[in-house]
């Protein structure tokens, strides 16, 4: 059931809709122009949609409609550039390094940009050492143009038709992965789970999550339609999406160590009652997440009220029981409660008739969105080696000249092209993703050239190698971005096939395919060790830096509520999405670095540390604003904002220890004025002995985090003292 459950998901999902719509965009042109005996045409009309359609990756509907007219220009620039210097081989050599460079730059503004580029760059490569006329230029340009219109209109088309639905898709999967992360977090009510390794995986998660939301943010805020039109759609959707980043935030909280809880309370099995009723939650959000993804009326799986009943009974028992102070179970009830409240509330959204609710973070939607600017000072600053993106960019012109220049006049291969294709696909900024990108490629390519061969061995009807042919493309573009070492193995035997038809030895050219592949992954790699490398063990300085001044502007609204200034919505979801962005970003420089050469993973084990460390202060600072934005007045005393500046300092101080002459993120310490009259609070009562524990904690958490930094900069100590079951 489950499974049946995932496929259908799929096939309502976005990934097979983008991989459809490409589909449907190069295909029928091909059919078209083959019925008339114009299979050639057909292909050239088939590539306009390509390149156009490969361009065409998820956002608001303006900067898809200018970033499919950009990819068209650039990429007709790119084959007239190439044709006029196919003749003169060194000058074709140069070209090519200098183009390829100027393209891979793009990337200084989005990673939309980037694609363009890439699709421009294809396109040179496809137009290497073929002539043209001036006539058969022109030719060529009207069909690639024929089959480009082709393609923008079919995209725009059904974003006419359905102007939510790629929102409707990329929120369904943003809960899918924000059950994900729920269903780890559920580990750590298993006594047997290693807590240390499940933070790594929870931190590898949150990236996933955070990535979607930060597509759902664009589709829907770049978007006035989605924010101010008076239809039911877009505003559900937008509401919907605003509780989910709540319930995120909610999962996020952790109210007290899980090793000292499941040494406690784990002998008295009611951990696994918990993990039970929070596997439940996982599973209604994946229920919500299909329901939404076919685009019907979301309805509850379950009924939680009893099973909080029941786990409310099994924690006065425990008390009764064991004379247990169940304060701890009962914090992590409340966090349960409050997530099926959002669950419940997204349901009920759905029988709204009209959308009237008007959230801080909806009305301000343009705070939480991050405009780019197409300006020269941009590109014009990164243009120094200390710029990644120059590193990479002048590593790709030099490493394509090269490659050219050897194929050329070593005669390697009897067409460069797929050398270069590789290099061009193989090649990344940094070092960890070039390798694994390498192994993929090739492995893909291998397997699929092998399932290729065996097909045109097996199958000889031209009509049957046709329908396999497209499955095989369709399959390739649904899953580029799900399972890249599947799309190549996809890929591969449907190039093979379309080889077939254009009466060329099909098995020779698979041959070569797999030597060059193999050529260009070697140069590739080789070239992101020794030409520029961006080494992360360099640069992650940077990024933990930005994530701890991220967490400090969070802790620190603790003071603004305490000192009584107003905290609107919107100031502190903005600082909230800033440490979820900064902590994707660390998460991410981090799995890099564990793929570089041994010799540059000595700090490996201090960043590990670092990165478990910070994400347990994401959690604690997430429940301790909670508690302290519910907080009553009176409860909150002189001690609280004692430890609070206590943590912040220590913060401080593993903030300029991380300083570099290129840090970014510029900081400013806060400086709030406190009321006077917090002395005469009760510092007896519950909820401010709950706030002291939780604020005590995190100052351990902060200053084993100064440990780390001290120790990043200390060559000589190796490992932290103390370790997360101490603290």
């Amino acid at each position: 059931m489950k499974q049946a459950r995932e496929i259908s998901n799929f096939f309502y999902g976005q990934y097979f809709a983008d991989g459809l719509r490409i589909t449907i965009g190069c295909i029928v042109p091909v059919l078209v122009f083959a019925s008339m005996g114009q299979f050639m045409t057909g292909t050239v009309v088939s590539l306009g949609a390509l390149l156009i359609g490969l361009s065409d990756t998820p956002g608001a509907p303006s900067h898809r409609r200018n970033g499919m007219y950009a990819c068209y220009l650039l990429t007709i620039l790119s084959f007239l550039i190439t044709i006029s210097v196919n003749q003169f081989p060194i000058l074709l050599a140069l070209t090519l390094g200098i183009v390829c460079f100027l393209f891979c730059m793009l990337a200084v503004y989005n990673a939309r940009a980037a694609n363009i580029g890439m699709m421009a760059m294809l396109m040179m490569l496809i137009q290497v050492e073929t002539y043209y006329t001036f006539s058969t230029a022109l030719t060529y340009i009207g069909y690639y143009s024929l089959g480009a219109a082709w393609y923008i209109f079919i995209s725009l088309s059904l974003t006419q038709v359905r102007p939510y639905r790629l929102a409707q898709q990329e929120l369904a999967e943003t809960i899918r992965y924000v059950a994900d992360y729920i269903r780890l977090k559920a580990n750590f009510y298993d006594e047997h789970v290693d807590n240390d390794a499940n933070y790594l995986k929870l931190i590898e998660k949150q990236i996933e999550v955070n990535a979607h939301q930060e597509n759902v943010r664009d589709l829907l805020f770049q978007s006035k339609r989605s924010i101010k039109d008076t239809t039911k759609t877009g505003r559900y959707l937008t509401i919907v999406f605003s509780d989910i980043v709540d319930l995120f935030e909610q999962s996020m909280a952790t109210h007290y160590d899980y090793n000292a809880v499941s040494e406690k309370f784990g002998h008295t099995g009611i951990l696994n009652d918990f993990k039970v009723i929070i596997l439940k939650l996982t599973n209604e959000l994946d229920h919500l997440a299909y329901q939404l993804n076919a685009n019907r009326i979301p309805s509850p799986l379950y009924d939680f009220q009893q099973d909080l009943s029941v786990l409310q009974q099994r924690i006065e028992a425990v008390e009764k029981e064991h004379g247990y102070n169940t304060i701890a179970l009962k914090k992590i009830l409340i966090n349960v409660r409050d997530i099926v409240k959002h669950i419940n509330n997204i349901y009920s959204y759905a029988h709204i008739k009209t959308f009237d609710v008007n959230k801080a973070e909806i009305k301000d939607a343009s705070r939480f969105i991050v405009r780019d600017t197409f300006e020269s000072k941009k590109f014009r600053e990164n243009l120094n080696l200390k710029s990644t993106i120059f590193r990479h960019a002048a590593r790709m012109g030099i490493v394509m000249s090269f490659a050219y220049v050897l194929a050329l006049y070593l005669n390697i291969s009897e067409n460069t092209y797929w050398i270069l294709l590789t290099i061009m696909v193989i090649l990344k900024p940094g070092f960890g993703l070039t390798k694994e990108r390498n192994v993929q490629r090739l492995i893909g390519t291998i397997v699929g050239g092998i399932i290729g061969i065996i097909l045109l061995i097996v199958v000889h009807d031209p009509l049957a190698r046709f329908a396999i042919l497209v499955f095989f493309f369709l399959a390739a573009y649904s899953l580029f971005r799900v399972n890249y070492i599947v799309a190549v193995i996809f890929m591969t035997p449907y190039v093979i096939i379309m080889l077939s038809f254009m009466s060329v030895d099909t098995f020779g050219m698979a041959k070569e395919r797999i030597l060059d592949t193999f050529l260009g992954g070697m140069i590739a790699f080789l070239s992101s060790y020794i030409i520029f490398p961006n080494w992360e063990s360099v640069l992650i300085k940077d990024s933990m830096r930005n994530l701890l001044i991220a967490n400090y502007n969070y802790l620190a609204q603790a003071l603004k509520v305490i000192s009584s200034e107003e905290l609107t919505t919107t100031d502190y979801k903005l600082a909230r999405k800033s440490v979820y962005i900064e902590t994707a970003n660390m998460g991410s420089t981090f799995q890099r670095l564990l793929t570089e050469p041994k010799s540059k993973q000595k700090i490996a084990k201090v960043i590990n540390r670092f990165v478990i460390h910070d994400h347990i202060l994401s959690s604690y600072s997430t429940t301790l604003m909670t508690r302290i934005i519910s907080a009553d007045q009176a409860s909150l005393t002189n001690e609280h904002v004692r430890l609070i500046r206590k943590t912040l300092n220590h913060l401080e101080q593993a903030i300029a220890q991380l300083k570099t002459p290129e840090s970014g993120g510029k900081f400013q310490p806060v400086n709030y004025s406190i009321p006077e009259d917090l002395a005469a609070n009760n510092d007896n009562s519950e909820e401010a002995k709950l706030i002291s524990e939780q604020l005590e904690f995190l100052n351990k958490i902060a200053t084993n985090i100064l440990k780390i930094t001290h120790m990043e900069q200390d060559e000589s100590l190796k490992e932290p003292t103390d370790n997360l079951a101490k603290l």
